[in-house]
């Protein structure tokens, strides 16, 4: 059986997107001939916990913890709130937030993790040295912990994967950080220095492929997945036209042209507005609270803060319509929000706004799960809640998904398993 040390900062009580990934291929890795050993961070400052992934944690995994020391933890010297630091940027900071996020942005190079950096490897090098470990993996963000790998395998004849749940200089938030040239210039460096030493790289998309294929000439594209039984489910519908949104929604997720086609659907259709609920679940930036305001839809509006992972599941089966939207940002074509598995799952309409020549688009058009639909096009947004409200009130709003099995947990966990037995010959 081969060994594996996976370095990942999110692991439960981690809740929230980013510990699902290796939470579920550590799950599923014994059955494929790996045995993985987990290194993860002792005190960490999580913005979101959920109990109730440690439950599928698999017995006898050895999880190996150290202390890292957080500078963001400084700025609740400054009044921050801890819940703050949840995938949003203050688009309004005040003169403090502005500097702090300067010098977070230009001196914490990759990340504010990186302190973790130098500890980590002294650590993980006399582990090595004493352990039977062949492959070692580095998942960012926070894309730090790839700078532990390649220190690890400049020390040790070790074999090394890098995995890109998010990419590094394309992520959809990077072009908004304070980043001064030489710090854009030294993202780009050790962006690169990564992709060309990794043994192997791991990315969620195939956009993400093509940018970094000339970087490394093996790169494979495990997408994140589901996990569970695809079955036929007998959950009773929500009685009303309910369309649904999982997950954070920032400032750069607002989709301010889908409130104003709900709000003109409302006041030209009485029966839709009867009908008609949306439901936010998650942490909603206030600025999408004001535009539904806007655009007087507040009575039609059910907003639920964070719930545990089987609730999620829940609420996604019950809904009427699924919606996924993509930060409208430069890099949109390649975001594959991690929610849209778990969507393909619950087998609902999915009512995606997204590029249309983007991965989540070709994800949907492969599995007949849904609709996507460009920014800017709203009569074609307003044309697809028509349909599928139409088919509502005949009682016949269904979807004949195909091909979603290929995006199990179970599945993916099984490409990786070939690929580090296949590294570590």
């Amino acid at each position: 059986m081969k060994k594996v040390l996976i370095i990942t900062y999110y692991w439960p009580p981690a809740g929230g997107s980013g510990v699902q990934r290796w939470l579920k291929f550590v799950k599923y890795f014994r059955a494929f001939g790996i045995e993985p050993v987990v290194y993860t961070v002792e005190n960490p400052s999580y913005p979101i916990l959920d109990t109730s992934l440690e439950n599928e944690i698999p017995k006898g995994i050895k999880v190996i913890k150290q202390p890292i020391w957080e500078p963001n933890n400084l700025l609740s010297l400054f009044g921050k709130k801890k819940t703050e630091s949840a995938g949003f940027l203050n688009p309004n900071p005040t003169f403090i937030g502005k500097v702090l996020h300067y010098i977070r942005a230009n001196y914490f190079i990759p990340d504010a993790r990186k302190f973790w950096v130098k500890p980590s490897v002294k650590y993980l090098k006399k582990y090595l040295e004493e352990s039977n470990i062949d492959c070692v993996i580095t998942t960012g963000p926070p894309h730090s912990l790839h700078l532990i790998g390649l220190a690890l395998i400049q020390r040790l004849p070790v074999k090394w994967i890098a995995d890109f749940r998010d990419p590094w200089t394309e992520i959809d938030y990077f072009h908004q950080l304070p980043l001064s040239k030489k710090a854009i210039k030294k993202h780009h460096f050790l962006e690169e220095k990564v992709l060309k030493n990794a043994d192997a790289v791991l990315v969620v998309g195939n956009t993400m492929k093509k940018n970094y294929d000339h970087f490394n000439s093996n790169i494979l594209t495990i997408t994140n997945g589901f996990d569970g039984e695809i079955k036929e489910v007998n959950t009773k519908l929500d009685d009303k036209f309910t369309c649904t949104h999982i997950g954070l929604m920032n400032a750069d997720r607002n989709p301010k042209m889908l409130w104003e086609v709900f709000s003109e659907l409302c006041s030209e259709n009485e029966s839709f507005k009867n009908d008609f609920q949306l439901k936010l679940i998650g942490k909603i930036d206030v600025s999408i609270l004001k535009d539904i305001e806007t655009n007087q839809l507040s009575n039609n509006v059910e907003i639920i803060d964070y719930v545990s992972h089987k609730e999620v599941l829940e609420f996604q089966q019950k809904s009427q319509v699924l919606v996924l939207v993509v930060n409208n940002v430069p890099s949109a074509k390649g975001i594959i929000t991690g929610k849209i598995f778990e969507y393909l799952m619950a087998k609902r309409p999915i009512l995606a706004i997204a590029p249309s020549d983007g991965d989540l688009a070709e994800i949907l058009k492969n599995t007949q799960a849904g609709t996507t639909v460009n920014f800017e096009d709203k009569i074609q947004l307003k044309n697809s809640i028509l349909d599928l409200y139409v088919n509502y009130k005949k009682g016949d709003l269904s979807i004949q998904s195909k091909n979603i099995e290929q995006f199990h947990r179970k599945e993916l966990t099984k490409k990786v398993a070939e690929l580090i037995i296949d590294l570590t010959k």
